[in-house]
């Protein structure tokens, strides 16, 4: 099979991830254009026989992790460094839905709970694809599923997850 059928098999499985990850429709698409013009340039680094679909999630992820940190340095504000941050809009008074819910996980807990649950990825190749280990995959998936478990009944936060006075509590950034 060739380069352009190969990847073109594995666009609906992108474009999967990627709503999810994102969470936005527009986004989503522009993510995965982003990632096939980056598979397309980076293509001699693949290498043929080893897991196509895990290598172009690993550069979907990537740029998107690069997108989030390059949209955080450009929106960060001194003066909201002290604040809480925004609240979504109470257009519910029960649980979230299931997308709003995803959205509301720290990064690091959805990509492992979407790679595992949306493209049923074992552990090893969900590690292989976030460049973590194994226990780590493992760790960050049960804490998300319990997590988005609480955000689906309703729940209010734990306080391990929010540091004094409601503030978020920080958190160790690889």
């Amino acid at each position: 099979m060739s380069a352009p059928h190969a990847i073109v098999g594995q666009i609906p499985a992108l474009r999967r991830y990627a709503r999810a990850l994102t969470g936005d429709a527009w986004a989503a698409d522009d993510l995965v254009q982003d990632t096939l013009e980056r598979a397309c340039h980076k293509w001699s680094l693949w290498t043929p026989g080893t897991d196509l679909r895990a290598w172009l999630f690993t550069l979907m992820h990537n740029l998107h992790a690069s997108q989030v940190r390059r949209t955080a340095v450009q929106t960060m504000d001194i003066d909201a460094l002290g604040t809480e941050p925004a609240a979504l809009p109470a257009t519910l008074d029960g649980p979230l839905d299931l997308q709003r819910c995803l959205l509301l996980l720290p990064e690091d807990q959805r990509a492992v709970l979407l790679l595992a649950a949306l493209e049923d990825l074992s552990y090893a190749e969900i590690g292989r694809v976030l460049g973590v280990p194994v226990g780590t995959v493992m760790s960050r998936l049960s804490r998300a599923r319990e997590r988005l478990r609480r955000l689906m009944d309703g729940s209010p936060p734990e306080r391990s997850e929010a540091g004094p006075i409601g503030r978020p509590a920080l958190r160790r950034l690889k």
